[in-house]
């Protein structure tokens, strides 16, 4: 059977280079970071050239970048090391109404221990006006905290002018980049952020390591203590495979990025342009222009995502829906309802996401099989006999 995998924002693949790069330290070169001997000086110099290649993709200095366990660890260090650090001076947050849970649910969670917290709605396309922040920020405001592009639409957010925003106002401003890092260009400076959060597995590295950028001078309190690795910002003994992979998967991504955006960008907007020709009442979610070059996430009408999944699955198709479903809840995405959809109509959300190894004819397969999926799965609901 026929393998295709457009899910890539969930999580991509090791780059066999990557594979390579990480190999020796689980062996040959497996000494603690932290030792000062011969067998820790070789750990701690590949931790040392990965900080070195991840602060060279984001324009940032080396000693700003700490590494974590991934973009959940990034992100909740971002806001809960924020938060208390500068609670003396005020206790306003302000985020949005589509953000990860990575940072939403940290973001309630510091609620509860009394902070205030604005959570920024967004149009129909998913993107936050910068003007609404603005209007957000208070005298007690002390964070803002905007995801650089949304890992359900994908739609691109204007984190540059928001960052002009909150820097006149004196406002530590966080990006979680996490779906952006190693697909487009993600430079500190030129988002105006203080806080940056990225993590391997999205770029073609490893599971289970991150990074945070922390600009000099931006103070937080630290997430985890008991240790004085990362310059005593993390304590932790260092994941060395794992922070060598995530350098050298940086370092490729920075080679390949160009090329590899402009093909994905070129497949996904034939999947754009298809979907709506071959299957009626369809519905593009995220913004159409300002959109990651390898996301497409369409609302497929009068039926349920999941039944399309596993459909898709049962052909080889590896895709996602934007309905977050579980086995105890059957609310739809919090991101879809956000941009305004029904309840009915979310549930019935697709998402295909591409990467470096997607093929043109993986497109064609797609676009092959769906239509029957659909044509098949409406035949069975009753939403769609009763739709006239």
């Amino acid at each position: 059977m026929k393998r295709v995998y457009l899910d890539y924002a969930a999580t991509t693949p090791c780059d066999p280079e990557v594979i390579k790069v990480m190999e020796p330290y689980f062996f040959e070169k497996f000494g603690n970071p932290s030792s000062i001997h011969s067998f820790g000086q070789v750990a701690k110099k590949a931790i040392e050239d990965a900080r070195r290649a991840t602060a060279d993709f984001l324009g940032a200095k080396a000693e700003e970048i700490i590494f974590t366990s991934g973009g959940t660890e990034s992100d909740n260090s971002a806001l809960f090391g924020a938060a208390h650090a500068l609670e003396k001076k005020g206790n306003h947050i302000i985020t949005t109404v589509i953000e990860h849970h990575a940072v939403s649910e940290p973001a309630k969670f510091l609620k509860k221990l009394g902070f205030k917290v604005t959570f920024v709605k967004v149009n129909k396309s998913g993107l936050v006006d910068p003007g609404d922040i603005q209007k957000a920020i208070t005298d007690k405001t002390i964070l803002v905290s905007v995801m650089h592009a949304n890992n359900e639409i994908g739609t691109i957010q204007p984190i540059s002018e928001i960052g002009k925003i909150t820097r006149e106002a004196g406002v530590y401003f966080h990006s979680d980049a996490v779906q952006t890092v190693g697909h487009i260009p993600v430079k500190v400076d030129e988002l105006n952020v203080d806080l940056l959060s990225l993590s391997a597995h999205k770029f073609y590295g490893p599971k289970g390591v991150g990074a945070l950028y922390i600009r000099k001078g931006t103070r937080i309190e630290n997430f985890l203590r008991g240790g004085d690795q990362e310059r005593g910002r993390r304590a932790s003994t260092h994941n060395t495979s794992g922070i060598a992979g995530l350098g050298k998967a940086i370092e490729l991504c920075k080679a390949k990025m160009q090329e590899e955006a402009k093909f994905q960008a070129r497949l996904r907007d034939k999947l754009i342009k298809e979907i709506p020709l071959r299957i009626p009442d369809v519905y593009l979610n995220g913004d159409p222009h300002k959109r990651l070059p390898n996301n497409v996430n369409y609302s497929i009408q009068y039926i349920e995502g999941e039944s399309m999944l596993l459909n898709l699955d049962m052909l080889g198709i590896a895709a996602s829906t934007g309905s977050a479903c579980t086995s105890t809840s059957l609310e739809p995405s919090h991101v879809l309802l956000a941009i305004g959809l029904s309840h009915e109509i979310a549930h019935g959300s697709l998402r295909f996401s591409l990467g470096r190894w997607s093929k043109e004819e993986d497109i064609d397969y797609l676009l092959e099989h769906l239509p029957k999926i659909v044509e098949k799965l409406r035949a069975m609901s009753p939403l769609y006999r009763g739709k006239s």
